[in-house]
C-alpha cells in the first residue's frame, strides 16, 4: 500500500470519528486523492480545480481538514488571494461545425443540451420527458432541493422530436442503460475532432460557452446565473473575463 492510500485511509478515519456523513467523506476523499495526485501546492490546486465559488470552497475545507487531522500541518492559505480559472469556450464557428458533424439523433441531442441549455453532463443524463414542458417551452432541472427551469429552445425541440421514447429518460443506450459520464465525453469529443476543433473539448466547454455568448449577446448576468443554476453570482461574473462585450453596445439598452 502506497502513501496516499495510507493517507486516503487515515482521512476517511478521521470523518467517521468525528461522525462526517458518507456523502462527504466520499467527496473529501475524491478531492485529496486527486490533491496527492496532481502534486500540485494548496493554492495551486485550489485555484486549477475549481470552476465556482461553491467548489472553491470545498475544496479549501477538504484541504484544511486533511492538513489539520492527517498530516498534523497548518494549511498557509489566503482564500482572498485565490483566482477562479477563467473558463475555456469554442466560437460560434466551432459550434455550428460540430452540429454539421454530428448525424446520430441521439448524440445531436446530447450537443444540444449541453449548449442550447447550458446544462451540465449528469443533468444532462438524468432528464427524463416528464422535464421537457413542450407547451410553456422550458426545461426542468431537478436538483437535491428543488428545481430550476431553463427555456426549451427551438434547436432542443426539433432535436426530440427525432427521438423515439424507449423510457423515462431522454438519453438511452441501444441496449436499455442511461447514458454513462463517458459516453457524453466521448460524444462531445468526437464531433469536436470530425470538426477539426484544434483542442480537447470537453462537455462543461459547451456550457461555458452557452454562458459566454448569451453574455455576449447583451444578457443579464443575474439572468445567466439562474439558468447556470450558480448560488454566487461571483462564480457567473467570470464570463466577464472571456466575453467579447462592445461596451459601446450596452448604451442601446438604455
Amino acid at each position: 500500500m502506497d502513501g496516499r492510500s495510507d493517507h486516503i485511509d487515515s482521512l476517511i478515519k478521521e470523518m467517521q470519528v468525528r461522525c462526517y456523513p458518507k456523502r462527504m467523506i466520499k467527496k473529501y476523499s475524491l478531492i485529496i486523492k486527486n490533491y496527492l495526485q496532481l502534486k500540485q501546492s494548496p493554492s495551486e490546486f485550489i485555484s486549477k480545480n475549481s470552476n465556482s465559488y461553491s467548489t472553491l470552497k470545498t475544496n479549501f475545507l477538504a484541504l484544511k481538514f486533511f492538513f489539520d487531522h492527517v498530516l498534523k500541518e497548518d494549511l498557509e492559505i489566503n482564500l482572498k488571494n485565490i483566482k477562479l480559472k477563467i473558463p475555456e469556450y469554442l466560437s460560434k464557428n466551432d459550434i455550428s461545425k460540430m452540429f454539421v458533424i454530428v448525424k446520430n439523433p441521439i448524440h445531436y441531442a446530447v450537443l444540444c443540451f449541453l449548449y442550447f441549455a447550458g446544462l451540465k453532463l449528469n443533468e444532462v443524463r438524468f432528464l427524463k420527458w416528464d422535464d421537457i414542458d413542450f407547451e410553456n417551452d422550458l426545461i426542468r432541472i431537478n436538483k437535491k432541493y428543488g428545481f430550476r427551469f431553463v427555456f426549451l429552445h427551438p434547436r432542443i425541440k426539433n432535436a426530440l422530436e427525432k427521438i423515439e421514447r424507449k423510457s423515462d429518460y431522454i438519453l438511452i443506450s441501444e441496449k436499455g442503460d442511461i447514458f454513462d459520464e463517458r459516453t457524453i465525453q466521448q460524444i462531445v469529443n468526437n464531433a469536436a475532432r470530425k470538426a477539426r476543433i484544434p483542442k480537447r473539448v470537453t462537455p462543461h466547454m459547451l456550457r461555458h460557452s452557452f454562458a459566454t455568448h448569451l453574455l455576449e449577446a447583451g444578457a443579464d448576468i443575474r439572468y445567466i446565473q439562474h439558468l447556470l443554476g450558480h448560488k454566487d453570482i461571483r462564480t457567473t461574473q467570470i464570463y466577464m473575463h472571456v466575453a467579447n462585450i462592445d461596451i459601446k453596445r450596452l448604451a442601446n439598452l438604455l
